[in-house]
């Protein structure tokens, strides 16, 4: 491949040379890992299971698909109040003692919401196998761009606020360091998570052939080396160390686990509450995962146009997409792995970096599932410090927001359009609202629903009111 076409990037079908596609995949890893360990620590699933389902769900959606979709499979947010909520009715006084001590959820929870979780994936695949039916045009009547754009808008800045926490930290705990505004510790964290956001922004603008395309990783290492500065110039340690209560679960351990260890393998076990509180929540990912689509078709057919090669039209395996979505669901969920859906982060680590190689994405899963099986490198990747994974966030949350607007833009939505405004101000509000004012679930009458869902399912419910009365397309 000549110098030219390194620098523009790669299309799904297209496959880096050795090196590169190790340096891609990894990236690819990192960016994942963040929110991914994220939804493991806050409802108390195994980190090393969570990375190892996140890799084998994302090897298997590629072989389903048939390698011609590029997206990663993550934890999903949508899903943490309702396991939690589950897992609060379902566990006796012991048991929540235990997580609420440790952290770790006990096995027997986990598999009550592993029953939830894989029945959340027929939602999924009875809507994949719906739009493969009637087809993806006919979909845009329910989920038109307006909503689609939105939802994606809404996804990126409702993780806002992690992002601005991890960043600056302030009133966190790490290594006995209490991150007080102000403090020597404090100001190191701000710095690590500035230089960090500014040298990714930096590389991404300014380096040119293959570090043009690896911003990212570079920014973790460059905020990593100065995290390191203040550790050894200042004693100020903001690196991590994982739960020994994390480590201590396994499922087959050579010695005594300090180099492996198999994650924590569970199996299933049926619960209505897991049923009813869980299941429904998967109508949140649809619009998620629509919007994904969407956004690879504009940014894969952006690198196809600047290569001569053609059209890739990624819109017509929606149907595909959610199927895979749903079969990945069912096999997270039986391993021990949370719910989740294809990730925003790694789209938005592609449109950056315009890497959409799939054979990218087969090495980035494998690489999870090793990691997840060795101790020093799940405590290498857990150990980043969360400063460094704020700058990263910051770039990346703001990305996906980013990409929503693109979807509106490219899809030619008009914001003149009475009907348009009302829908998307309907799912921006409820989105946004339900996360900066109820912590992310709305109170409907008496239950709480996820803000996500709640928006995306309004919008919806709005769009089809207000369609009431157009004039049928010729």
């Amino acid at each position: 491949m000549s110098v030219k076409n390194q620098k523009i990037g790669y299309l799904p079908d297209e496959v880096p040379s050795f090196g590169k596609l190790l340096l891609y995949a990894l990236q690819q890893v990192i960016v994942m890992f963040p929110a991914t360990i994220t939804v493991a620590l806050i409802t108390g699933f195994q980190v090393s299971t969570t990375i190892f389902a996140s890799g084998l769900a994302t090897l298997c959606f590629i072989l389903i698909t048939k390698r011609r979709i590029p997206l990663y499979y993550g934890s999903s947010f949508a899903y943490l109040s309702a396991v939690s909520a589950m897992a609060m009715a379902e566990g006796s006084a012991d048991q929540i003692a235990s997580w609420q001590a440790t952290g770790i959820l006990p096995a027997e929870l986990i598999s009550k919401a592993q029953f939830g979780i894989i029945m959340s994936g027929f939602v999924s695949i009875a809507a994949g196998l719906i739009v493969k039916k009637f087809g993806a045009e006919k979909v845009e009547k329910f989920l038109p761009a307006s909503i689609t754009g939105s939802v994606s808008m809404v996804i990126g800045l409702t993780l806002a606020g992690n992002a601005m926490s991890d960043f600056l930290g302030i009133g966190g705990n790490i290594n006995g360091l209490d991150v007080t505004q102000g403090s020597p510790v404090a100001t190191a964290w701000l710095i690590v998570g500035l230089i960090t956001f500014l040298s990714t922004c930096i590389y991404s603008r300014y380096l040119k052939g293959l570090l043009s395309q690896l911003p990212l990783l570079l920014g973790v290492l460059t905020g990593c080396v100065v995290a390191a500065f203040f550790n050894f110039a200042m004693g100020i340690n903001l690196f991590r160390a994982v739960p020994a209560e994390a480590l201590a679960a396994s499922s087959f351990k050579l010695g005594d686990g300090s180099f492996f260890a198999l994650p924590a393998f569970t199996f299933p076990k049926f619960s209505w509450q897991a049923l009813i509180g869980i299941m429904p929540i998967a109508i949140a990912t649809i619009p998620e995962s629509t919007a994904h689509i969407y956004q690879l078709d504009i940014y894969v057919n952006d690198v196809a146009r600047e290569k001569g090669k053609g059209h890739y039209d990624l819109i017509s395996l929606l149907g595909d997409n959610l199927v895979g979505d749903g079969l990945c669901d069912m096999v997270s969920g039986f391993v021990g792995g949370p719910a989740g859906t294809n990730y925003g982060e790694n789209i938005s680590t592609m449109a950056i970096t315009r890497v959409f190689s799939v054979p990218v994405l087969v090495a980035a899963s494998i690489i999870a599932m090793i990691v997840s099986c060795f101790t020093p490198l799940i405590q290498i990747i857990y150990g980043i410090p969360l400063a460094v994974i704020g700058g990263i966030e910051v770039y990346c949350f703001g990305a996906i927001a980013a990409q929503g607007i693109a979807i509106l833009i490219d899809k030619g939505v008009s914001m003149f359009d009475s009907k348009n405004i009302a829908v998307i101000a309907l799912v921006c509000i409820i989105g946004l609202g339900g996360q900066y004012a109820f912590g992310g679930t709305i109170p409907f009458f008496s239950a709480n629903i996820p803000c996500v869902a709640g928006a995306a399912i309004s919008g919806i419910i709005l769009n089809l009111l207000l369609t009431f009365g157009d004039k049928a397309q010729a």
